[in-house]
């Protein structure tokens, strides 16, 4: 299944996304209708609340008196993270119970208010952020939600900063407009990215790619993208995994590069690349092809030390491609240290961005990128190989120890 994570700060509109996804299909798992059902009379939740903060936050029904509750820890971050500490536990069982019974091609949202805050976007295959300034939100609380201004400000100081839920979204839909405006993004979203993807991950497949190279100007977001898939990839499979290093030309400052992001998983050996293979698939990175031999290797003695698993993502709104090589391997050292070479020397970076682009323009009509990949492997043992040995010789460069 597909699981999103949906969040958004108070009063960014996050509900009427929540609403149209369920029309659309999803099922919605509500962590606000959830907060309340794990508090409601009897349950441990309401007990422990009770306990904490005293009989006083009852109502004469002896349901929560939210308000009341409300005034106590709002504005006072240590009482807010204790509520926390008993309410989000026990919301997150409840949600993972309701995506368990879920189908297995489901797209799954669950809407999480404090997704960011908890730390949880590694859970979900997208995050998705509803988004609008901070003016707009507060103005919406004045006038539909009646709040004070003070109330307002004290409840968006207790959520994470605009900045910090913007850094970890996948999908951003703004809604500093019309309702109709936002509705129309999660229509598009709906029909051009999670559907397509939840079906490739049900069949197992990658997301189609057509068209020839197209290299563009090194994008400053790739860094933070291939760290948020890292993340992803690790939750996948921590027991598995040693360490995913953001490899390739997005990897390297100043590069032109097709918007693909290449990502190295270091496993101690391949038979744990194997055993990792379905859990990459369930995170949304099936395989592509099992254990083959590495290309752009410099001539080696034993081909056998240069093997590795691919994987590419089922998302179709990101490309990725996935390269399982076993910590200590050849082809784990070269891919490295060719990327550390490129970003030292300025040099080498200029000769490595002419060829590729004399390349993408030869080959610009290619159905596909086989072809444009395929002819620059000379490159890398005639090239690259003596000159990134010779510098990595000269500054002492090293790999890094795990898994050593």
């Amino acid at each position: 299944m597909l699981k999103i994570g949906l969040t958004g700060g108070i009063a960014s509109g996050k509900s009427v996304v929540a609403s149209r996804l369920k029309d659309r299909g999803a099922v919605l798992v509500d962590a606000d209708a959830l907060a309340r059902e794990v508090v409601e009379p009897g349950t441990e939740g309401l007990h422990r609340i009770v306990a904490e903060f005293g009989e006083d936050v009852l109502g004469a029904d002896g349901r929560l008196d939210r308000p009341k509750l409300g005034a106590l820890v709002f504005g006072d971050p240590a009482r807010l993270a204790v509520l926390n500490g008993i309410v989000h536990p026990l919301v997150r069982s409840r949600a993972a119970a309701i995506v368990e019974a879920a189908a297995q091609d489901a797209v799954v949202v669950q809407d999480t208010p404090l997704l960011v805050e908890t730390g949880q976007g590694s859970s979900f295959h997208l995050v998705v952020v509803v988004d609008a300034p901070d003016d707009v939100r507060l103005q919406r609380m004045l006038e539909h939600r009646g709040m004070t201004e003070d109330a307002a400000r004290s409840r968006m100081a207790a959520q994470a900063a605009r900045e910090e839920r913007l850094a970890a979204a996948d999908v951003i839909l703004d809604n500093s407009g019309s309702v109709q405006h936002l509705l129309d993004q999660v229509d598009r979203l709906w029909d051009n990215r999670l559907v397509p993807f939840a079906r490739n991950i049900a069949n197992g497949v990658r997301a189609d790619r057509a068209g020839g190279p197209v290299l563009v100007p090194h994008r400053e977001e790739w860094p933070q993208q291939a760290a948020r898939i890292a993340a992803r990839l690790k939750a996948a499979a921590p027991g598995l995994i040693l360490a995913v290093d953001h490899i390739g030309s997005t990897s390297v400052p100043g590069l032109p590069a097709k918007d693909v992001i290449d990502l190295q998983v270091a496993v101690p050996d391949l038979e744990a690349a194997a055993r990792l293979a379905p859990l990459l698939a369930a995170a949304g990175f099936p395989g592509v092809r099992g254990v083959e031999a590495d290309t752009s290797k410099p001539n080696a003695p034993d081909p056998t030390q240069w093997l590795k698993r691919f994987h590419a993502n089922a998302d179709p709104g990101r490309a990725v491609n996935v390269h399982v090589r076993a910590a200590g391997s050849p082809g784990w050292r070269y891919a490295l240290m060719f990327r550390d070479w490129l970003r030292d020397d300025p040099q080498a970076l200029k000769l490595y961005a002419e060829h590729k682009a004399d390349l993408a323009g030869r080959f610009a009509a290619s159905p596909g990128t086989r072809a444009y990949a395929e002819a620059k492997e000379p490159w890398f043992s005639d090239v690259a190989w003596p000159g990134m040995s010779a510098w990595a010789e000269a500054t002492g460069w090293a790999p890094p120890s795990y898994g050593s």
